[in-house]
């Protein structure tokens, strides 16, 4: 049985004030004449439909296009919340839109049944399991001790009574240790949103969303399909890509990826103005693509930014790399506060009053305090 897994669309998101939904548009058209060629049994999609959980109307518009074109093609489509969705939001209709083989996980009430497929080789069930965090399972399960992320799937995975004679798949949004990250995805704070990639152990297969690079954690048929579109400068050396497991008979799991082509690219050019400028350089490029353009130049060119958008309509940065810039960043260095978790701080902190690094207990009894600090604030 085959699966197309997806990701983190973030449909309506905005990135440097620029709309990305004609590009989203394109990809997810993309997205379905790969579904043609391939014609896969089920699509699943981790989690993060949205970019914000009270999403636009286009965005909606446009998710609901997507889903009607997938029904029309008679798939089972699997579709999770993430960190970025409303819960509630993805849950509504969803047990109406079943028959029509669109399911869409319902918010996290303590049970999670599986949908079953069948194929030559038997069952596959396919378990949903959105975005969660600890507090979500201290609420519902008051007697069991539940300090950590990974306490919290562990149990969440317990209450599925998973039968590993079946091929089990997992769809679900979490940070797994182990994974590459990228500036655009939110990180909670002292890393204590990791999970432990044991907890996944039962599973044949298990589709994740939340890290924007592609990427398997602790053994291929754990994997991070990533995003389809790059959302940041750091993604920029990304090739994104959709991720197809082909599940055979139990413990025969194929991985593999087809890449994806933007309508624009998110590149990174650094050089002088007069280098970018010249029609040598830009002749036979797509000028058109998202840019972050780094000048070199020593002096500052005079409304450059209008200037090079003249030629880049799309230019999305523009900085300096010279002496002066590297001067203001040497007397700054200091303050990269905003850039560290408040572990970190703390840690830093410590060593400075008592010239000793902290002990694993301390970091740990720090990071679970730090997590329900960070969960009572929102």
């Amino acid at each position: 049985m085959k699966f197309l897994h997806i990701s983190d669309l973030h449909l309506g998101k905005r990135v440097n004030e620029f709309s990305m939904l004609e590009d989203q548009r394109f990809i997810l058209n993309q997205i379905l004449s790969i579904i043609d060629a391939e014609q896969p049994q089920g699509v699943l999609i981790a989690g993060d439909v949205y970019d914000k959980s009270i999403p636009s109307a286009e965005a909606v518009q446009l998710f609901d296009e997507f889903l009607f074109r997938l029904a029309n093609r008679k798939l089972q489509v699997f579709v999770i919340s993430g960190n970025h969705d409303s819960a509630e939001r993805i849950a509504f209709g969803g047990r109406l839109m079943d028959a029509s083989g669109i399911h869409m996980s319902q918010v996290y009430a303590g049970k999670t049944q599986p949908a079953v497929l069948q194929d030559e080789y038997g069952e596959v069930r396919i378990y949903m399991l959105p975005f969660l965090k600890p507090a979500n399972l201290r609420r519902l399960f008051p007697e069991e001790t539940v300090e950590s992320y990974t306490d919290a799937v562990r149990l969440a995975i317990r209450q599925m009574d998973v039968d590993t004679g079946c091929r089990n798949i997992l769809v679900t949004h979490q940070f797994v240790t182990g994974a590459s990250r990228s500036d655009s995805e939110e990180i909670s704070v002292g890393g204590s949103d990791n999970v432990d990639a044991d907890v996944f152990d039962d599973f044949d297969y298990v589709a994740l969303g939340h890290i924007h690079g592609p990427q398997q954690i602790s053994r291929e048929t754990v994997r991070y399909c990533g995003t389809p579109l790059k959302y940041s400068f750091s993604e920029a050396d990304h090739q994104k890509s959709v991720t197809i497991a082909e599940l055979r008979e139990k413990a025969n799991v194929e991985i593999r990826t087809i890449p994806l082509h933007p309508l624009h690219d998110l590149r990174q050019i650094r050089s002088t103005y007069m280098e970018v400028t010249a029609r040598d350089f830009y002749a036979g490029t797509k000028t058109d693509d998202y840019l972050h353009i780094t000048l070199t130049d020593e002096e500052d060119i005079p409304d450059a930014i209008g200037k090079l958008r003249a030629i880049y309509p799309n230019l999305m940065k523009l900085d300096y790399d010279n002496r002066r810039t590297r001067n203001t960043a040497a007397i700054g260095a200091a303050s990269d506060i905003d850039q560290k978790t408040p572990l970190q701080l703390f840690e830093e902190f410590y060593v400075g009053q008592n010239d000793l690094p902290l002990s694993e207990q301390q970091r740990s009894f720090l990071q679970t305090m730090i997590e329900k600090i960070w969960e009572g604030a929102e």
